[in-house]
C-alpha cells in the first residue's frame, strides 16, 4: 500500500476539488481524509488530501509529474506532494534546560513521534549525558559573539551532511542568524513562554509573579528573522492563582513549553501545516 499526502494552496476557484479526487480516482487512488479552508479576506483555498493506492508499481514520483501537468499547472497551484514511506529528519538544538528533550526523546523513543532524529546539537556539554541514554549522537559545537559564524557553519554541515528536514529549537539560547533562517524557510521550530513581549529578559515568571498573572502559556513558532514573530503553529496556557510559589509558577510553564512543544512537532512531521503571509492553516 503506497500513501501519499498533498497539500495546496491557490486563488479560490470553483472545481478544484473536484478535479483533484477525479484525477485521484484515475489514478486508482482512494481518497481517505480531505480537509479544506477558504481565506475570504485573501480569496485563497488550501487543502489537504491523503490517498492511497494499491498498485505495486505506483511510483510517486511519477504521479508528481502528471499532477503537476494535469492539474497544479491548470490552476497554477502552489503544491507539496509527501510519501508516507519516508519520514522527515529532525535536528534537535538545545543548550542547558532540559525538559524539552527529556519529554521529546520520550515521545521519539515510544514510538509517538513520526520522525527520524540523526543527531542533537548544543552550545554547552550539559545534556551529553541525556542524549547517551537514548543513543542519538550528540555535537558540541560552542558559540561565541566571535565564533558565532564559524559555529553555524559547522552546523549546516551537519545539517547537510544528515539530509535534515526540519530543526527543533528545544530551548536553544542563542539567536539564529538568517543564513541558517533562509536554509530553512518555515522549517526551524521554536518554543517560548507566552509572556513576550509583557515580560522580557532572563527571569519572565520571577516578573510575572510580581504582577500577580492569572494566565501563563506557551507558544511554538517558525522562526524568522524578526525575533519571536514568525508564523504560530501552537499555543496553549494554564490559569494560575495567588497561591502559586515562583517554583510552581515555573513548573506550570515548562509543563506547557513541553506539550505545546510536541504538539506543533506533529503537526509539522505529519505534514498538517501550511504557511501563508505569515500566518498558519493547522489541519486536523
Amino acid at each position: 500500500m503506497n500513501k501519499i499526502t498533498i497539500l495546496i494552496h491557490c486563488k479560490d476557484l470553483p472545481g478544484i476539488i473536484a478535479s483533484v479526487t477525479n484525477f485521484i480516482t484515475e489514478k486508482q487512488g482512494n481518497v481517505i481524509y480531505l480537509d479544506q479552508h477558504v481565506d475570504r479576506e485573501q480569496n485563497i483555498f488550501f487543502m489537504r488530501l491523503e490517498s492511497e493506492f494499491q498498485d505495486p508499481n505506483f511510483s510517486t514520483e511519477t504521479f508528481k509529474d502528471c499532477f503537476k501537468s494535469n492539474i497544479a499547472d491548470e490552476f497554477n497551484m502552489k503544491w507539496r506532494i509527501y510519501s508516507s514511506e519516508k519520514k522527515p529528519k529532525m535536528a534537535l538544538f538545545v543548550s542547558k534546560y532540559d525538559h524539552c528533550l527529556y519529554d521529546l526523546l520520550g515521545r521519539y523513543n515510544s514510538g509517538e513521534l513520526n520522525l527520524e532524529i540523526p543527531f542533537i546539537i548544543s552550545n554547552h556539554n550539559d545534556l551529553k549525558p541525556i542524549a547517551d541514554s537514548f543513543k542519538i549522537p550528540f555535537y558540541h559545537i560552542p558559540v561565541t559573539k566571535d565564533t558565532k559564524a564559524q559555529a553555524e557553519a559547522k552546523q549546516l554541515e551537519l545539517l547537510e551532511a544528515h539530509n535534515i528536514d526540519f530543526i527543533v529549537l528545544a530551548r536553544y539560547m542563542q539567536i539564529v542568524s538568517g543564513t541558517l533562517i533562509n536554509k530553512y524557510p518555515n522549517k526551524i521550530i521554536n518554543i517560548h513562554h507566552s509572556f513576550l513581549p509583557a515580560f522580557v529578559g532572563a527571569k519572565p515568571y520571577h516578573s510575572a509573579y510580581k504582577r500577580g498573572v492569572k494566565i501563563i502559556g506557551a507558544t511554538s513558532h517558525y522562526v524568522t528573522e524578526e525575533l519571536d514573530a514568525g508564523p504560530i503553529i501552537e499555543q496553549d496556557v494554564a490559569h494560575v492563582s495567588h497561591t502559586y510559589t515562583i517554583d510552581a509558577l515555573i513548573a506550570k510553564g515548562r509543563d506547557l513549553e513541553k506539550i505545546v512543544l510536541a504538539n506543533a512537532i506533529k503537526s509539522h512531521s505529519n505534514r498538517k501545516v501550511m504557511v501563508y503571509n505569515n500566518k498558519t492553516v493547522i489541519f486536523s
